[in-house]
Order: C-alpha cells, then sequence, then structure tokens
C-alpha cells in the first residue's frame, strides 16, 4: 500500500535589510553590522562609493562612529555633502529608517535630515562647559527616551541605558530659538542625558559635553530618522534601541502629518572684519590635507575655488615674537608664519626669532573668509583679550558665488560658528 507523506512549507519570514554605510574614516562598521544582527535584522556592509543598485531593496540605514575624513573641516560635514546623502533624503521622503549614532549623528545633521528634514538648523558643536572647551570625551553616560514610546523609530523602549559615548564634537546647539520650539512642540527631542535613575539634567556630571536641554538624541519630523551622540551598538546594553528599530520597520508606523520644509534663508550676512592690532597666520609647510578636503566639498559648488587655509591667531596683548618662540605653539619645522601689524605683513625667521617684512599680503586677490567658532575656547591657551579662528583665503571665483549660503555652510555651521570677510 503506498504511503503519502504530506509536507508543509512554512512562509520564511522576511528579515528587515539594513545597509550600515561607511565613509572613509568611519571605525564602528563591525559593531554596528553586529548590532543590527543581534536584532534579528539582516546587515549589509554599504561603502560610499558602492553601486546605488545595492540598496534598491533596503528596509533601513544605520550610519555609524567614527572619524568621516577625519573630521576635516567639522566633524560631518564632508559626508553629508557626498551625493549618498541626496539619495538619504529621496528615501527619507519614502518614509526609510535612518539612523546615525555618534558621527552619523553629526553628518545627518549637518545634511540637514535632523532636525527639520532640510536645511542647516542646528550643530553637533564642540563639547564645550561653561565656555570653556572640554576636549574630546571618552566615559559612560546614561540616557533615557524623552518622547513617546512610537514617536520616533528607536524610542520603543523604557527606563535608561548606560552606554559609552566618545566624541569631542557633540553639543547639539542651535542660534535659531525657532527651532527648539518647533522640537518641542512635535516631540522630537528624542533621547535625554540623565542618571542612573533617569533623572535628566543639564549637570556637567550628568551631561558632559554642554549639549542644551540635556539632549543626546533627536529624530525629525515623522520619526523616522534618529541622531543620537551615544554609541548603543558598542554594548549590550543598547539592545533595546536596535529592538525598536527592527519593530518600527516590520509595523511601518504610521508618521505624523510632516513639518513645511523650508529650505532656511539663501542669505548669511558676513560682515568685514577690521584689522586687529596684531594677527597671526599659520600656515603648514607640508600639504595640509584639512584643506584639500574642505576645499573638494566646496568644487561640489564652485568648481574653481583654490583654497589656502591658515590658522589666524589675534593674540591680544600678548607679543607675537613671544608665541612663536613657544614650540607648544608654533613648529618651525612644519610651519610657516607670517604676522600683520600697522597694516603691513612680515614673515616669522624662527632661525633668528625676528620679524622680516614679507614680499607680498597672503590676502591679496582674493576672498577671505575668517570662521571663528563660538566659543572661542582656543583663545584662553593666547592670552587675555585674544581671539582665534580659521582663515579661508579664496581664489579663482566671484564673491557673489562664494558668499552664497550653501558655499559658506562648507566652511562654517552659522549655528556654532561666525564668518567675516577679512580687508
Amino acid at each position: 500500500m503506498r504511503q503519502w507523506t504530506i509536507c508543509y512549507y512554512l512562509p520564511v519570514p522576511h528579515l528587515s535589510r539594513i545597509a550600515v554605510l561607511s565613509f572613509p574614516g568611519n571605525n564602528c562598521e563591525v559593531e554596528s553590522l553586529r548590532a543590527v544582527k543581534q536584532a534579528g535584522m539582516e546587515a549589509v556592509f554599504f561603502k560610499w562609493n558602492d553601486s546605488k543598485e545595492k540598496l534598491k531593496d533596503i528596509d533601513g540605514y544605520f550610519v555609524p562612529g567614527g572619524f568621516s575624513y577625519e573630521d576635516r573641516g567639522r566633524s560631518g560635514m564632508v559626508a553629508a555633502r557626498d551625493p549618498l546623502l541626496a539619495f538619504l533624503h529621496e528615501e527619507n521622503e519614502r518614509g526609510k529608517a535612518i539612523i546615525g549614532n555618534c558621527n552619523g549623528a553629526q553628518i545627518l545633521v549637518e545634511s540637514g535630515l535632523i532636525p527639520l528634514d532640510r536645511g542647516l538648523k542646528m550643530s553637533l558643536a564642540r563639547n564645550a562647559l561653561n565656555n570653556e572647551a572640554v576636549g574630546f570625551i571618552n566615559e559612560w553616560v546614561w540616557i533615557t527616551p524623552t518622547c513617546k514610546r512610537d514617536r520616533c523609530a528607536t524610542a520603543d523602549w523604557e527606563g535608561v541605558m548606560h552606554l559609552p559615548i566618545a566624541h569631542g564634537e557633540g553639543r547639539f546647539t542651535t542660534k535659531d530659538k525657532d527651532v527648539w520650539q518647533e522640537l518641542k512642540k512635535n516631540d522630537q527631542m528624542a533621547f535625554s542625558y540623565c542618571d542612573a535613575s533617569g533623572h535628566v539634567s543639564d549637570d556637567p556630571v550628568v551631561t558632559p559635553n554642554g549639549s542644551e536641554f540635556a539632549i543626546a538624541g533627536l529624530c525629525n519630523p515623522n520619526g523616522n530618522v534618529v541622531a543620537l551622540m551615544p554609541h548603543p551598538e558598542r554594548t549590550e546594553n543598547g539592545k533595546p534601541y536596535f529592538d525598536s528599530m527592527k519593530r518600527w520597520i516590520e509595523r511601518r508606523a504610521p508618521h505624523p502629518a510632516p513639518l513645511p520644509r523650508g529650505e532656511g534663508s539663501a542669505v548669511w550676512d558676513v560682515p568685514l572684519r577690521s584689522p586687529q592690532l596684531t594677527e597671526i597666520f599659520v600656515g603648514t609647510i607640508i600639504t595640509n590635507n584639512e584643506e584639500r578636503t574642505v576645499e573638494q566639498a566646496a568644487h561640489r559648488i564652485v568648481p574653481g575655488l583654490k583654497l589656502i587655509q591658515l590658522k589666524y591667531i589675534a593674540p591680544g596683548k600678548t607679543k607675537p615674537e613671544g608665541l612663536l618662540s613657544r614650540l607648544s605653539f608654533f613648529n618651525p619645522n612644519k610651519e610657516t608664519a607670517l604676522v600683520r601689524q600697522g597694516g603691513a605683513f612680515y614673515r616669522w625667521e624662527a632661525d633668528t626669532k625676528k620679524l622680516v617684512p614679507a614680499a607680498k599680503s597672503p590676502l591679496a586677490d582674493a576672498v577671505t573668509l575668517l570662521r571663528r567658532d563660538e566659543p572661542d575656547t582656543g583663545a584662553g591657551a593666547i592670552g587675555q583679550g585674544s581671539q582665534t579662528g580659521i582663515c579661508y583665503i579664496c581664489h579663482g571665483v566671484r564673491e557673489q558665488d562664494l558668499l552664497k549660503r550653501e558655499v559658506l555652510e562648507v566652511f562654517a555651521n552659522p549655528h556654532a560658528s561666525s564668518l567675516e570677510r577679512m580687508a
């Protein structure tokens, strides 16, 4: 008698596919891939210059930490202007989950995906407390969700989470106070620093980077884009964060109506700066890699730009000869220095420790911009009344083309720095 075997084929559940994006200088790809897999999702490694065909069936994106492009210009600035971010803007409009941690958060803020979908609305600025720099922070912190559980892709958990931080530019800040009102009104302040019991505080013991309102992470209006500074991927403590991402994608949570997306003002007023009593301009003998990278980022908008980048110091009452004689301030084996006094430029001769007349002004026949970070955390080491910054000497471009907001935002984030034209 013939026997029949009945086989039941159960459908294989679809695993959400998450692309972990890697830019040159990122260093958290391995733990990010692991965290995605441990949450029950498929992790796809994607280099910034891979074919977009590899992303055609991706359900979400994770932008990991590290130092993309060595943080040249400022953290996240260069990667945020890569064509891949234009693609992520399109994916955002489709409602795809886009999560960025640490350097990934910096990239999302610089790209405008955080906090209001479009336009540079805030900065992840240098860590500072009471206008004093605190440098790179590498320690453990506590965070807690401060939005509704269903508000954003990674907030569907309760309590506190103990996580490491490792960043030099993690201070959420903006000069646009209307942005804070929008974020509060729309419940976009997704995660905050807290103590072990969940009490949110901007006390430096709790919020060591000076982030306004103790913010550790923000979401966009629809909740599908999240920027977080601490590292949940580096510890098992962070698993609820990725589990939440998985549930968000699987249920395709309905999004609230998006906010009107403004591009921001096309005008950035850049005032003319009067020469200071004494000004020092420090360049490098070898190739300045940051100078070349910032130039390449600007080339996407103004292809003809030729850039010279110099450190700028207005030393107040301190004599330039004294500063330039200090190896901790100026290294004659790697650097060159010019000094402007009384409208004339002088070249510093390290061997004789003297200022000698320079052949010409380095600012001649150029449009020169000075970026000064706010607060000016470098001035304290120079002396009372001093100012520091970065000088961008721009050749090969018309002033009216250079002074467009999208170009100026390559040189400085207006929510953390000022720009002035130098005479």
